[in-house]
């Protein structure tokens, strides 16, 4: 016990008080088995001198320790070792020689990997950015947001507001949020057709994890969102990929896939289909909502920025013209307000919808009830349309900007086409450009944006990726292109 009290080193300077210290490291010698069961420990008086500390530093410690069950006390005996703790094996030595296992870094179970998964999530602190396409944060109405929060956390009954909701989300914002969509999006839904998510991703995840089983076949574009991808591959399902052209999932492709075999969900962006932005056409909407009625498959629909379309008014989404119940609607407001908000919504029938809710329970028991709330508030006063009719203006701007940009000083190395709708322009890069070097160049000078692997998902690169405008300035629009074109020229 003399040895291993010299093993007791003590922080004079630490936060953490000494008696502590002393108990946690004793506690350690016990788990470690370098102090069994039954061994009979010093007296406070003798561990103090060794230690050089007080001898009520050591009682202390003994008696946390006998608190937490770790030793007993036995009259007139002295303080020993709990034996009924089990015999433990030394996996150390006193000279100080261990294991180099390091079980903060390494897990001593096994499991299996899972490359689906192996994507790098998108968090960019660089000063420019053509990022994925994202909302300028900077144009929200954050001080309106800002005190409607503040008004639901200090106003009313503290039990309800700051206790536990309903697991479908805030009946406020699931009211006035159907009347929005019925308003805007040609849906005729009630607030019981209506499940508030922490965005898209979680919308999709439950859809996945409760109507896809292992085996099912999942027919996405074979473009598409990668984020969508890894869902269905981490469900087992069997991922089907359909081409993709200028007007969006050739829906024929499906139409033969279902003939040969049981579809169980197809999952498209019909608005602005991503990556491309391009829309789904008119015929094509109304053939993929006939196969699914005939053919009985679920289609997911990820409507991820209706709200941004520049050439005329928005287009409907497929669950607006869905008279089959086929169709399971999400949207969020990341990409409308700022992706630090997650508040994201699940449209669908009822009985979808309280099957959702109960799984969405054993996930995360309930969003931010105060932040779902919040943009009710704003929601019902009209603050978010304002904001909304502010950004399109805006972002139709940033997007004329940005493409005179391109076509006036890359077009030898650049290929697009004027998205109609969206906050990113798809561009294809020359073939002898290697996108790769060129982002790491460009993150040299302080500008982010992706290098369009993940768009392939293990297909051959195109070459193209996505460049966000919508959240930076033309000026800062201008100092993209300029490093762009600097790099290019190189």
């Amino acid at each position: 016990m003399q040895a291993l009290s010299t093993l007791i080193s003590i922080e004079k300077d630490s936060s953490q008080p000494v008696y502590l210290q002393i108990a946690n490291q004793l506690m350690l010698f016990i788990k470690e088995g370098n102090l069994q069961a039954g061994h009979r420990l010093p007296s406070t008086r003798q561990m103090a001198d060794w230690l050089q500390v007080h001898r009520k530093t050591v009682v202390q410690a003994y008696d946390e320790l006998l608190a937490q069950g770790w030793l007993e006390s036995r009259t007139g005996s002295g303080t020993f070792v709990a034996k009924h703790l089990p015999e433990i094996h030394p996996r150390s030595l006193l000279n100080g020689s261990s294991s180099h296992f390091n079980p903060a870094h390494t897990a001593g179970f096994e499991f299996e990997p899972t490359p689906h998964l192996d994507r790098p999530a998108i968090w960019s602190k660089h000063k420019y950015h053509l990022d994925d396409g994202f909302p300028d944060s900077r144009l929200a109405p954050l001080e309106e947001l800002a005190r409607a929060y503040r008004t639901q956390l200090l106003t009313g009954n503290p039990y309800e507001r700051l206790g536990y909701g309903d697991t479908m989300g805030a009946l406020w914002l699931r009211k006035v949020l159907a009347d929005y969509l019925n308003d805007t999006r040609g849906l005729k839904v009630t607030p019981e057709n209506v499940l508030i998510t922490r965005g898209t991703v979680m919308g999709l995840y439950l859809s996945c994890t409760a109507f896809v089983n292992p085996g099912d076949t999942v027919v996405v574009g074979e473009l598409n969102y990668n984020g969508a991808n890894m869902s269905f591959l981490q469900r087992g399902a069997n991922l089907l990929k359909i081409p993709v052209d200028e007007n969006g999932i050739v829906v024929e492709e499906l139409a033969a896939i279902c003939r040969k075999q049981k579809v169980r969900m197809v999952y498209v962006t019909s608005h602005h289909f991503y990556p491309t932005t391009t829309a789904l056409r008119a015929d094509r909407r109304i053939e993929l909502l006939r196969l699914a009625e005939q053919y009985g498959f679920i289609i997911f629909e990820d409507d991820y920025d209706y709200d941004f379309h520049y050439l005329s008014k928005p287009l409907l989404p497929l669950a607006s013209a869905d008279k089959a119940g086929m169709v399971i609607y999400c949207g969020s407001f990341t990409k409308t307000i700022s992706p630090a908000f997650r508040v994201g919504y699940v449209v669908a029938s009822e009985n979808v919808i309280r099957h959702l809710a109960m799984l969405r329970r054993i996930v995360d028991r309930q969003g931010d009830i105060l932040l779902e709330n919040a943009i009710a508030e704003l929601l019902q006063n009209g603050i978010i349309h304002r904001y909304l009719r502010k950004a399109v203006r805006t972002y139709r701007q940033r997007r004329d900007v940005f493409c005179e940009l391109l076509k006036t000083h890359l077009s030898e190395y650049v290929q697009f086409q004027v998205p109609v709708g969206g906050m990113a322009v798809w561009t294809h890069f020359d073939a002898a450009i290697n996108l790769n070097t060129l982002t790491q160049k460009a993150i040299q000078h302080e500008l982010y944006f992706s290098t369009g692997y993940r768009n392939e998902a293990g297909k051959p690169m195109l070459n193209a990726t996505r460049l966000g405008f919508a959240s930076s300035t033309p000026e800062e629009l201008e100092c993209c292109v300029e490093i762009l074109r600097k790099l290019l020229k190189a």
